[in-house]
């Protein structure tokens, strides 16, 4: 039987166990002192650099048809979880909410690029700053 207060026995949407498990993966393993945000972010920047070297010579679509070869699929798994692990030990360094970042973000997004109305057409979107 699971504890149901143990963190890797909880659904994987659960943000705040996610973190706290990369935190104690990090801690017993004692490689806090490396986990500077300068380092973080470089291997942020390299696993998203992983990550879109499984689609550099592809047509859009054969992007859009990626996750249906199995063994690509997992790459293209394991290089998000990738990512996203070191975003969110990046997060927790720096003590950010990603979440309520994101969201004051599409807030600040919504202001600045208005849904189209009737009368205008949609502008393609550009690179978010």
């Amino acid at each position: 039987m699971t504890d149901p207060h143990d963190d890797a026995a909880r659904p994987p949407d659960d943000l705040p166990a996610l973190r706290r498990r990369l935190a104690a993966f990090a801690a017993a393993r004692d490689w806090q002192p490396y986990h500077t945000p300068k380092n973080l972010v470089a291997a942020l920047s390299v696993e998203a650099a992983e990550l879109q070297e499984i689609f550099q010579w592809l047509t859009p679509e054969e992007s859009a048809r990626v996750m249906d070869d199995p063994d690509t699929a997992h790459r293209v798994t394991d290089e998000v979880a990738d990512v996203l692990a070191y975003l969110l030990q990046f997060c927790e360094v720096l003590g950010v909410d990603p979440l309520a970042a994101l969201a004051e973000k599409i807030d600040r997004n919504e202001h600045r690029f208005p849904a189209p109305g009737p009368e205008r057409s949609a502008a393609p979107p550009r690179a978010q700053e």
